[in-house]
């Protein structure tokens, strides 16, 4: 068989469910396999679990020479469910406690419609939370979240001030968004509780996917449907020695099959010579909860990037002969390193690197000095950052701008979000001492100085944010706002760049922002010892931080 090239994935290496069922991220610990190799074997740290606790013994073992060269399509189904879902549950029995989890908790089916329809909220707040994030990390903010809203009515409730305001830190807020629109749809179209089957759940439930509804709706309502996560794909991948794109349909089809066969207690496999169901092992009843949420955990704590091989010896196969019998989906497989081989590597995309100067403008009251407010604008209710608070920022500019260039941008911004005749130019670059003089009304610019460059990295986009601290001086209350924040919208290649121009999405008020502020639906003037209290991203916290260094730098050299 001709040695086909392995061709490089377009999209970004971070796991995703968008990867697999066109939704939102979700993963108990963020998966790294499909972009890193494994260091050596002398290098790995010794796998460890629950005092006696025994691994499962699912054979993945290193391949051999005749599976390396060729194999049939059967290497990649499973053959032995039952044995191994057995194996599988006596091991989760011993571990299932281990991590403390809060919301991981054993399912009871005597529990009536109501009591189950809480459990699969529990079990949707942790998994969105769970996308990308660590276990250690969600736990505080979980705990923080039940008790805040502790069923889907006291969230849906909510506004997205007060959801954002919880979520901080955790990142990633569209899911705190998608989480209040799933509720808030739950409530009023299935009288508060999530449906009871996986397919309603994906197709009705805002940021709900395929992975998600199948972990809500296997451990909350028992039923039997599969789940696909980076751990659950990289352990499946490794059981069926799948070595192929890992994020290509084909190779998605045959692992969703694989993880199906693992939960289908009814599950008899043909052509393999294997009929035995959980119905021949008597020994524990098989939730298919507890079978996902065992795979979850196998392929979480054991099942790593770098795991330690186990398995016991594999035996060659017999040479091939039928042709149609070839598995035709696999790239060839390099030099076995055991079963850190599977599944196959991928060179990670190069973030994205745009620069972004960000305006922290401070308003002076003209009679009370000591009175400072900063602006802050609302981003758009969708994309990055959804729905936080953001200083003015021309996004994505060329190179690095001088400081003729840095004004022309702060009066850019502060034309479209003051309203008409609000300023007067009188401007005073510090670092230079020189003046200008331009005829408006009431506020004028008295300050422009850069403070050093902050670096925040995104999943797809390294942002250099070039902060730059504005002061605008006079009149006895802050400026008034236009009601629609400043877009201003980045160059495209080989045309100049573009002007700003005026949003024309209108958004919520922020009535549970802070209290005492002077806003509009969109700008906000925020008190000085305010601003941290605002729902910002943590990369505009590092903004602020670093600007805040130079008014502090110039009390110091006044004293």
């Amino acid at each position: 068989m001709a040695k086909r090239r392995r061709s490089p994935l377009s999209d970004d290496q971070d796991w995703s469910e968008d990867d697999i069922s066109h939704a939102l991220t979700d993963s108990e610990l963020e998966d790294e396999s499909f972009g890193r190799h494994p260091k050596s074997s002398s290098s790995r740290k010794k796998v460890t679990t629950r005092k006696g606790a025994k691994v499962p013994k699912i054979d993945a073992s290193p391949i051999s020479k005749a599976e390396i060269s060729s194999h049939t399509k059967l290497t990649h189904v499973i053959s032995q469910a039952g044995s191994m879902r057995m194996a599988l549950l006596d091991w989760y029995e011993t571990v299932h406690t281990t991590r403390g989890m809060p919301w991981r908790k054993p399912y009871n089916p005597t529990l009536g419609q109501a009591e189950r329809a809480q459990r699969a909220y529990e079990v949707w707040i942790s998994e969105i939370m769970l996308q990308q994030t660590q276990v250690a990390t969600v736990i505080p903010y979980y705990d923080r979240w039940m008790k805040r809203f502790p069923t889907i009515q006291a969230l849906a409730g909510a506004s997205i001030d007060e959801v954002n305001a919880l979520w901080k830190g955790l990142g990633y807020y569209s899911r705190a968004s998608r989480l209040l629109a799933g509720a808030q749809k739950a409530v009023k179209e299935y009288d508060g509780r999530l449906p009871d089957n996986a397919k309603a759940m994906e197709a009705n439930i805002p940021g709900i996917g395929r992975y998600s509804a199948g972990a809500i709706c296997s451990i909350a309502y028992g039923e039997e449907v599969p789940v696909l996560d980076g751990n659950v794909h990289r352990l499946m991948s490794r059981l069926l020695a799948l070595y192929a794109t890992p994020k290509s349909k084909a190779t998605l089809d045959i692992l969703w099959e694989g993880a199906r066969v693992m939960v289908d207690t009814d599950t008899e496999i043909e052509g393999v010579g294997s009929t035995e169901t959980a119905a021949t092992d008597s020994k524990r009843p098989q939730y298919p909860g507890d079978i996902n949420q065992a795979l979850i955990e196998l392929g979480s704590t054991v099942c790593k990037v770098r795991a330690k091989s186990e398995g016991t010896e594999g035996n060659p196969i017999a040479e091939i002969t039928d042709i149609e019998d070839l598995c035709e989906l696999c790239e060839a497989i390099p030099v076995s390193q055991g079963v850190t081989t599977f599944p196959m590597k991928v060179d990670r995309k190069k973030a994205k690197e745009e620069i972004d100067i960000v305006h922290v403008i401070e308003w002076r009251s003209q009679s009370k000095p000591t009175e400072r407010r900063f602006l802050m604008i609302r981003r758009p209710e969708g994309g990055l950052l959804a729905g936080l608070y953001d200083f003015p920022t021309s996004v994505n500019v060329s190179g690095t701008p001088n400081a003729a260039k840095r004004e022309s941008l702060v009066k850019e911004i502060l034309s479209l979000v003051l309203t008409g005749s609000s300023l007067r130019s009188k401007t005073k670059r510090r670092r230079t001492g020189s003046e200008g003089e331009q005829s408006h009304d009431q506020v004028a610019i008295s300050t422009i100085r850069p403070a050093s460059d902050v670096i925040h990295v995104f999943s797809h986009i390294r942002k250099t944010y070039k902060p730059q601290w504005v002061v605008i001086e006079g009149a006895d209350n802050p400026p008034s706002l236009s009601t629609s924040p400043p877009n201003v919208t980045p160059a495209r290649k080989g045309r100049k760049s573009a002007a700003p121009k005026e949003n024309p999405v209108q958004f919520q008020q922020a009535t549970h922002l802070v209290d005492n502020i002077d806003r509009t639906d969109d700008a906000i003037w925020v008190p000085l010892h305010q601003v941290m209290q605002t729902n910002m991203g943590t990369g505009v916290a590092k903004v602020w931080n670093m600007t805040a260094k130079l008014w502090e730098a110039s009390v110091d050299d006044d004293c």
